[in-house]
């Protein structure tokens, strides 16, 4: 099941933390990037963020899956960071959370995510769930980020 994280939560703000640092460091692994903008967050910085946060809760109550969402315009939501557990890694929770978002917001036309253009787990979650590739750029030698777009199911 997934519930909205609320950033008021000490525990939950650690939770997200300490998943964040082992989802992220895998990708700055894949893609040969260390500093990946969520490596350097600390609890002070996601607990000021302006994001939603929304997650995959074990039996146990430990975060297992996160999903972050922002929406500037009425018209556009990103999804802003995307985090599975290793161990729950091939398990449909990137899926799940993934489709909870788009569920969550029927009548918004566009979403967008970006992720390291050699991150092929990634892309292929992004391109089953009806993302395509928009664009691409590089953020460091050697570093590719690619973003894609979807236009959502009540804008197609």
């Amino acid at each position: 099941m997934i519930n909205r994280l609320f950033l008021d939560d000490e525990d939950m703000v650690d939770q997200i933390w300490r998943l964040q640092h082992m989802a992220y460091r895998l990708e700055a692994e894949r893609i040969g990037f260390r500093d990946i903008p969520p490596l350097m967050d600390t609890h002070e910085t996601i607990r000021k963020c302006k994001e939603d946060f929304y997650g995959c809760l074990n039996e146990d109550g430990e975060l297992i899956g996160a999903v972050a969402t922002e929406q500037e315009a009425p018209d556009t939501i990103t999804i802003s960071r995307m985090m599975v557990h290793p161990d729950h890694f091939r398990k449909g929770i990137a899926g799940s959370l993934i489709q909870h978002v788009l569920d969550l917001h029927p009548d918004v036309p566009l979403f967008i995510v970006s992720t390291g253009t050699k991150n092929t787990p990634a892309v292929s979650l992004y391109t089953k769930y009806g993302f395509v590739p928009f664009d691409r750029y590089e953020v460091a030698p050697g570093v590719e980020l690619t973003t894609f777009h979807r236009a959502s199911d009540s804008s197609q």
